[in-house]
């Protein structure tokens, strides 16, 4: 899956955050190590929000942008 982050560059190095996942965010020294954690981080919230719906009739729909 692809999702759009926005990169920060900050005094400390980068901040990252996943618009469409709110609350996912991360940072990094680098620009690279900034977008890895994020990655990892995306990982991270997908599978919380998984185990939070793991008893609930969950379906997909599909949105026209």
């Amino acid at each position: 899956m692809k999702y759009k982050v926005a990169l920060r560059q900050t005094e400390e190095g980068y901040s990252v955050s996943c618009p469409g996942l709110p609350g996912c965010w991360s940072q990094g020294k680098t620009e690279q190590e900034a977008l890895g954690n994020i990655r990892d981080a995306i990982q991270e919230y997908l599978a919380a929000i998984a185990d939070s719906v793991k008893d609930a009739e969950v379906r997909d729909v599909e949105v026209a942008i």
